[in-house]
């Protein structure tokens, strides 16, 4: 058996929540690969809204097995907020998810050290979630770190460790904080952290694959805010790619089957960092309320533009991508005329691949392709696509190299069709 991952193409945002649960009603297992609770996946369905942070997107499937893998950096406090949510709405958490006991934890200093951080920077910020996320990967890549697996054993030593070494760098940012309700509800989060199944993640999923069991990787954020891929320095602080799925769980390379790459019909940004279609019109404003533009987390505005396949052919490329999956389609319904960029002009040169920095000076090259003007989201088949949205599937597929297997046309689990039977995909 082989893993498959799913992995958000752009940056971040992209609806994988979604199709998680979309796609686990055929796999055995979720697992949570990398990044922390600044990434909300919003799922809705049965007329309920649900935001998850840091449990994985299956744990709505009753009979699955979740994991959060030792990639993920994980904070007690917040985890036990979400998981007694989730609880309290009728899902039996205790019974679907195991922690991995290398997973890091996310302290209160490491939440204070990252408004500090961003504060020094002025006008230079990153535009983080101030979720500690960034100080605490730190932490682990300096081997300074805690773990899950650290509150089985001396944890009270091992924190004021950690905490005291974290106080001297707050002195020398000169940074004024208050500990105490940030601690107090941690400490009840590290208690509630010990009701659950703590593994080694890596252990336990192979041993699955060995009893041929089907699992699939959940990515966060995006891939153009990869560590090392990314947009750097506006990224994320650990590897959105699909390579992030061995690190983060512990899998081998030979062990990954397909890779889904899911992308919005245009494209979003939060945060700082360079964003080349990114729009400061009607248009742009437009995209941002029909698509209801908002982080599930943060409730923070998301920039908006049109769909740069300079980068997402670019994050193909380096994630392997076998199927795409295509979300918002129907916030575009409305447009007359849809746009996509096709190549960058940099200093009056026209390049059709992803430079070491996009920074300033990038001026995207477009196509313009006609609007569908149809609402989709009662559309129950591909078969019912207007002629104008078909051009737009082909036209991406023709530029990508890649099928595009799902189609979203609404938020709800229902407004989700697939393209492509498999018949067709062997022919």
């Amino acid at each position: 058996m082989k893993v498959d991952v799913l992995l958000g193409l752009q940056w971040g945002d992209e609806g994988k929540g979604k199709v998680v649960d979309v796609l686990t009603p055929r796999y055995d297992v979720v697992a949570r690969f990398q990044g922390g609770p600044n990434a909300g996946h919003t799922l809705e369905f049965e007329g309920q809204k649900y935001v998850l942070r840091s449990v994985p997107s299956g744990i709505f499937q009753g009979d699955k097995t979740n994991i959060i893998g030792n990639g993920v950096v994980l904070d007690p406090a917040l985890f036990k907020a979400e998981a007694e949510a989730l609880e309290a709405s009728g899902h039996k958490l205790k019974e679907r998810l195991h922690i991995s006991k290398k997973a890091h934890l996310i302290m209160p200093t490491h939440r204070i050290l990252d408004a500090a951080y961003e504060a020094s920077k002025g006008d230079a910020k990153v535009g983080t979630t101030g979720k500690g996320i960034g100080p605490t990967y730190t932490d682990k890549v300096s081997r300074n770190g805690l773990r899950v697996g650290d509150i089985l054993h001396n944890f009270k030593q091992k924190y004021d460790k950690a905490k005291a070494r974290h106080e001297v760098i707050l002195k020398g940012l000169n940074y004024e904080y208050d500990l105490v309700e940030l601690e107090k509800a941690w400490f009840e989060g590290v208690e509630y952290l010990k009701q659950f199944t703590l593994v080694d993640s890596e252990h336990e999923i192979n041993k699955l694959l060995n009893n041929e069991k089907s699992v699939l990787c959940e990515g966060a954020q995006g891939t153009m805010l990869d560590v090392d891929f990314g947009s750097y320095p506006f990224v994320t602080s650990s590897n959105t790619i699909c390579a992030g799925a061995c690190t983060g769980l512990g899998i081998a390379p030979n062990k990954i089957g397909e890779v889904y790459g899911i992308f919005k019909a245009y494209c979003t940004r939060v945060g700082a960092g360079p964003f080349p279609t990114e729009l400061f019109d009607k248009t742009g404003d437009q995209i941002c309320t029909l698509g209801h533009e908002f982080g599930s987390v943060t409730g923070r505005k998301r920039r908006c533009g049109w769909i740069d396949l300079v980068a997402l052919k670019y994050a193909i490329m380096v994630d392997g991508v076998t199927k795409l999956i295509m979300m918002k389609s129907d916030v575009l319904d409305a447009f007359e005329t849809i746009k996509a960029c096709v190549a960058y002009k940099v200093d009056g040169e026209e390049i059709d691949y992803f430079p070491y920095d996009i920074d300033e000076g990038i001026e995207p090259v477009y196509v313009e392709l006609p609007g569908w003007e149809t609402d989709m989201t009662k559309m129950q088949s591909e078969n019912e696509f207007p002629e104008e949205f078909n051009a737009y599937l082909t036209f991406l597929e023709e530029q990508l190299g890649v099928p595009i297997k799902i189609v979203s046309v609404g938020p709800d689990r229902g407004q989700t069709i697939e393209r492509y039977t498999e018949e067709q995909e062997t022919e």
